[in-house]
């Protein structure tokens, strides 16, 4: 090229023109190896299926689901679990896929990497609701469109099947979880209660909320003692004048004999039983004046023992007549005497037992001071177990809402009314190939021999530094042209310029042919499959 040229749309159309071989030749070749390139490619088919997720059709407001996991987020972990490699190569066997790669130079772990990351194809369609996604659609291409229909297929009842087997187990999962959280509960409630039964028992009627009925049976005992004790000073007077009547009435039924007796204290010389009747009623007056254990009782019962023996042995010598007329004691004053004894008796025992009710009544009433003294001391015991003993019991209780609840929420996903996924548009058969694109590859063939074409010529007129025109030799040298003379040639120059269009041409074939058996090896080999695609 000519330093400082400038080319004006002529020169470019001239220039065309001029070398329009190197411009039409590689177009030619590029674009039919192109074209048979495009013609030899398989073609790719894919079928789609459509999934929409329906929700939960009983409301949460009456039973709650426990799989609370975002469903994008669940999705996603489906998706993994789908596309895993067991999964995969399973369903890769079962349509015998990719034959052709199993019998060549692929393995196994690059055809699932290939299928998972060419073939198979998942679309989230989002919605504006709670939910991140309200249906999606899975789809996948092979070169054989019955196959590619089964294939999605198989996909689509696979994300269908593995979304209720994940919430049922997820269920599952909660609520056995949920189950030894309440068997764990329920024992340490159990514990606590019995710590706390046993306390009770331990401490009964020391209780803190038993103060009150110990503080009214203290008031009742109390009361209760007071009545006692005035009965029991009622009854003790009554048995000093009782004591004094008797006393009297023992004075004045003495017999006759003794009262006609010397003042002068000679000794009562009647029958030895008028002397033992004496004798007796001297003991009771005695026994009620003095204590069972004084001497003066101790020697009446003395001489009574032996007015005893002598009344004995005189009833033996004497007549029963002369036994009977000798009385000379007042039969009712003996009977009134027999009265006041009786009564005497039975208010001595009815004060025994009054001391001993009282006794028993102010023991009760200490007994009942001491455990209301005693309750403060226990409350703080009490307080501590009943804090902890609501605790688990509310926990417990807790525990058990959400245990029933996670039941509920476990036959809703077994009846499989809970959230699923269900087919809309199932997997058809396929009409038409979505690639190759052959129009776009044969577009881009005939760019790309278009571009190298120009690149070609721009390059041999990069490289052209001779005068074309006399403008070419005024604008380059600034010298005036006197004339132009025309290219003449030769036959022997003829004939070379036309052996190198058949040397070009030929080039031209060879290349053609080579570009074409490569594009068959590759083919065969499926190397430049997915570029084309």
């Amino acid at each position: 090229m000519l330093p400082g040229k400038r080319y004006t749309p002529d020169d470019i159309l001239r220039l065309a023109w001029k070398r329009r071989w190197y411009i039409v030749i590689p177009l030619i070749v590029i674009a039919s190896t192109t074209a048979v390139v495009a013609m030899f490619l398989p073609n790719r088919y894919q079928a789609s299926t459509s999934i929409v997720i329906i929700p939960q059709r009983v409301p949460e407001n009456f039973v709650r689901s426990t799989v609370t996991a975002d469903l994008s987020q669940r999705l996603s972990i489906i998706s993994k679990q789908i596309l895993s490699r067991t999964r995969l190569e399973r369903i890769v066997q079962e349509f015998n896929l990719y034959e052709g790669e199993r019998r060549g130079a692929f393995i196994m772990e690059d055809i699932i990497e290939q299928m998972r990351n060419r073939d198979i194809s998942l679309n989230v369609n989002a919605s504006g609701g709670r939910d991140a996604s309200s249906s999606f659609s899975v789809s996948y291409q092979s070169a054989d469109p019955r196959t590619a229909m089964r294939v999605t297929e198989r996909l689509a009842s696979l994300f269908v099947q593995e979304n209720l087997e994940d919430r049922e187990l997820l269920a599952d999962q909660t609520n056995q979880f949920l189950q030894v959280q309440l068997e764990e509960a329920k024992r340490r409630l159990v514990e606590k209660e019995d710590a706390l039964k046993q306390f009770r028992m331990r401490n009964n009627g020391v209780l803190p909320d038993q103060v009150t009925a110990n503080l009214q049976m203290m008031q009742t005992a109390q009361m209760q003692l007071q009545g006692v004790l005035e009965s029991n000073n009622r009854d003790q007077d009554r048995l000093t004048m009782l004591e004094r009547n008797l006393a009297e009435a023992t004075a004045s039924a003495i017999p006759v004999a003794m009262t006609s007796a010397p003042s002068s204290g000679e000794p009562f010389t009647g029958t030895a039983m008028q002397q033992l009747e004496i004798a007796r009623a001297n003991l009771r007056a005695l026994e009620l004046r003095l204590k069972p254990e004084h001497p003066d009782i101790g020697r009446a019962k003395r001489v009574i023992a032996e007015l005893e023996a002598k009344a004995e042995a005189e009833a033996l010598n004497q007549p029963l007549s002369q036994t009977s007329a000798s009385m000379v004691v007042d039969k009712a004053a003996q009977a009134r005497i027999e009265n006041l004894r009786n009564d005497i008796q039975e208010l001595r025992q009815r004060i025994a037992s009054g001391k001993r009710e009282a006794a028993r009544l102010q023991e009760t009433a200490q007994g009942h001071a001491a455990r209301v003294q005693a309750a403060p001391a226990l409350e703080a015991q009490l307080t501590e177990l009943m804090r902890d003993y609501t605790t688990f019991q509310d926990g417990y209780t807790s525990l058990l809402r959400k245990s029933e609840d996670s039941k509920i929420a476990v036959n809703l996903e077994r009846r499989q009314i809970g959230e699923q996924f269900r087919i809309l548009d199932g997997a058809r058969l396929p009409e038409r190939p979505i690639s190759p694109n052959r129009g776009r590859i044969n577009l881009l063939g005939i760019l790309a021999g278009l571009g190298v074409g120009i690149g070609l010529v721009a390059l041999l007129e990069y490289r052209d530094s001779s005068f074309k025109t006399d403008d070419d030799i005024v604008s380059t040298l600034a010298l005036p042209v006197l004339a132009v003379i025309p290219i003449m040639t030769n036959a022997g120059e003829r004939r070379a310029v036309r052996r190198r269009r058949l040397l070009l041409a030929a080039s031209a074939s060879i290349g053609c042919m080579v570009i074409a058996a490569t594009v068959m090896v590759v083919l065969k080999l499926r190397l430049v499959e997915a570029w084309f695609r």
